[in-house]
């Protein structure tokens, strides 16, 4: 079984493989997904952490969770967001059931059996197994932005820090130590929907040069090499909605999950929300409006900064809330604004 090694002492190499240089003939449910691409012959150098006496994984971990950390004999970092941590949008978990699809209905029942938010941005969990990030449509969004850190994992980490958050730039011993943590959560082989015919392939490939690259493309398929965005504008006609008949009992997963995560006691928001008479019917009163009131607004364009500050709430894709979900959130408003 593999191990991981401290990050801030040994290389990457080091940290996927463990101490045992043997090649992999093997796959254990609990091998990273990368150790067993490296045995296929897949280069990962791009995207190891550049390693210092200053870097490590625990202080990556308290910049995703905490937004600052302290790195040894120096005094604490500044915050890097007043706003919003990594957490705030993304869960640090796997939450889908099937890693080779985006399915927000799927998502739904998983992360509330797991007891995680459903949230509008993609789990960094298994994040440093993708090849690409800010996909689809956030070219929309970040314009030329977009461009380097479509393919660079260091440049997706600065453009959420900086845009996302809307925080400072981060240093680079933030950015890295923060690399170095996310590959600690990195996809393991039991994560993966692989048959035991699947395996066997995939351990012939491991020692057959002629192989190795049919290994890869097997594997590949097993997890999204990137989380696909789509947006949606809201309904034109917010008295007819979505179109799709709504559900309370689902609607009442996304209010819970999703709603409640950033709004209640204004977590993240300037808007409180709660479980009480008044969140519903303020949210009801303003649902066939047409500005930042509505939830069809908000949820897919999101909102902008106010009172000068720059907080905002991000959109929600296709990807992330179905219009049948939406549909769902609406008809629980409704009926929790009319008991």
């Amino acid at each position: 079984m593999l191990r991981y090694i401290i990050i801030s002492i040994i290389g990457l190499s080091s940290l996927i493989l463990g101490s045992d240089s043997t090649p992999k003939e093997s796959i254990s449910p609990e091998d990273s997904v990368s150790s067993v691409l490296m045995a296929l012959g897949e280069d990962f150098s791009d995207s190891e952490p550049m390693i210092k006496e200053a870097i490590s994984a625990e202080i990556g971990e308290d910049l995703v969770r905490n937004g600052f950390s302290k790195r040894k004999g120096l005094k604490t970092a500044r915050r890097q967001s007043k706003h919003f941590v990594c957490t705030s949008c993304h869960n640090l978990e796997r939450e889908d059931p099937d890693l080779s699809k985006a399915d927000p209905d799927a998502r739904l029942d998983y992360v509330i059996e797991k007891g995680i938010p459903f949230l509008q941005a993609t789990t960094l969990y298994g994040v440093v197994n993708r090849t690409s990030f800010y996909n689809g449509d956030y070219d929309k969004k970040y314009g030329e932005l977009v461009e380097p850190a479509r393919n660079d994992i260091r440049e997706a980490i600065q453009l959420c820090a900086q845009e996302c958050a809307q925080g400072r730039k981060l240093k680079d011993w933030e950015r890295e130590s923060i690399l170095a943590y996310l590959w600690t959560i990195e996809l393991k082989m039991s994560d993966l929907r692989l048959s035991d015919l699947e395996i066997q392939s995939i351990e012939s490939a491991m020692t057959n040069e002629v192989l190795k690259t049919e290994g890869i493309k097997l594997l590949k398929r097993k997890y999204l090499q990137g989380s696909p965005a789509t947006f949606l504008a809201p309904p034109e006609d917010r008295k007819i909605g979505t179109g799709y008949s709504g559900d309370v009992d689902n609607g009442k997963k996304v209010y819970d999950s999703s709603c409640l995560h950033c709004h209640y006691q204004k977590r993240y928001s300037f808007l409180h929300l709660d479980d009480k008479a008044m969140s519903f019917k303020y949210l009801n009163n303003g649902a066939e409006t047409y500005n930042r009131h509505s939830i069809y607004q908000v949820t897919r364009y999101g909102t902008y900064s106010k009172y000068g500050k720059k907080s905002y709430m991000p959109n929600y894709t296709k990807e992330k809330l179905s219009n049948q979900q939406l549909a769902d959130l609406r008809e629980y408003i409704k009926y929790r604004a009319l008991q």
